[in-house]
């Protein structure tokens, strides 16, 4: 029997034609981590690495890998490493934010502890190092190296920048870059070097993977204002935790006085108080910034897809041309 593709998420798609691929991620995964001698270490990774994540990231370097006719095994080891460093920024993440829930279920720092939540990522890392050592690519171990160190700036210019009003859009733009699309990037470009794309594939798979990544995380910025629940997070999660996103950046930007003396003392101090989060809502309708910050994130999806025009005509660059439209579809 088919299937109708138009009431098949691109995700979902993609996932079917790398079923084989991510069979073998899912099993080295779980091979690597276990620990012979820290059982807290698979039971801590297994809960968030099996609590039903969309494997987006390691299907990026599968996809462009296969879309650059790659025939070896080392992809696997690639998706791997990605969705190890991916996961281990998710450990700390929610030890940082003073996170409770992840993906609908309760965040290894609260089942735990956050010394766990902190080791056990660490271990991650360095699990994923091991990963991309083997498949003896030097360049491909620098690629996944600089990432994982743009990804950790990226958190720290965040705690600096978050609740500070003066943080515009570049800066914003800059955050975005590290903590998100620097893993995006990093995922399709070692999918095309792994495979001996031309450099100018390779290339295109990084702009791809860069425009991608920041329409992610714009409309996941969105949808924590309301755009949807479908993340499990709850609704104002930013606000509370009073977290500088782009909708809120657009509406200080044309705020007047009165609403800049409330987003500082909502977001700068700290001292919120019953109905605040109503208000801001109030304010980014009044200044339609939701609706902007829409039209941003749709403009990095026509970014990413423009990016694909060079890659090899295949199923696999109409899947991934569809996907970054399903980025953007996640906002209801």
């Amino acid at each position: 029997m088919s299937l109708d593709n138009a009431q098949i998420k691109p995700h979902e798609r993609l996932a079917a034609a790398l079923a084989v691929d991510l069979d073998a991620v899912n099993v080295l995964i779980r091979e690597r981590m276990a620990s012979k001698h820290a059982p807290r270490i698979p039971e801590v990774t297994a809960h968030l690495v099996e609590a039903g994540g969309k494997r987006l990231r390691p299907m990026l370097t599968l996809a462009a890998a296969r879309m650059c006719g790659y025939t070896g095994p080392y992809h696997v080891h690639l998706a791997a490493t990605v969705e190890f460093i991916h996961t281990a920024t998710l450990l700390h993440d929610d030890v940082v934010d003073e996170s409770g829930q992840r993906r609908g279920r309760p965040t290894a720092n609260l089942l735990w502890d956050n010394k766990s939540s902190i080791l056990v990522g660490d271990y991650l890392f360095s699990r994923s190092f091991q990963l991309m050592v083997e498949t003896g690519n030097m360049r491909v171990l620098g690629i996944l190296a600089n990432a994982s160190a743009t990804i950790a700036e990226g958190e720290v210019l965040q705690l600096t920048a978050a609740q500070n009003l003066s943080t515009n859009e570049a800066i914003y733009l800059q955050i975005v870059r590290g903590k998100t699309a620097a893993l995006f990037s990093a995922a399709t470009e070692v999918g095309g070097v792994i495979a001996g794309a031309p450099e100018e594939q390779v290339r295109a798979l990084f702009d791809y993977g860069d425009a991608l990544g920041i329409s992610f995380q714009i409309v996941d910025d969105l949808l924590d204002y309301g755009g949807s629940d479908a993340t499990g997070k709850n609704i104002g999660d930013d606000f509370r935790e009073r977290k500088l996103t782009l909708p809120v950046i657009k509406a200080i930007a044309c705020a007047d006085d009165e609403e800049r003396a409330f987003w500082k003392r909502t977001i700068e101090k700290g001292d919120q108080r019953d109905g605040d989060l109503d208000h801001a809502l109030g304010l980014l309708a009044k200044h339609g910034t939701m609706e902007q910050t829409q039209l941003d994130a749709i403009d990095w999806t026509k970014r990413a897809q423009a990016a694909l025009t060079i890659l090899p005509a295949s199923d696999f660059r109409e899947m991934l041309h569809d996907l970054a439209d399903y980025v953007v579809a996640r906002i209801s």
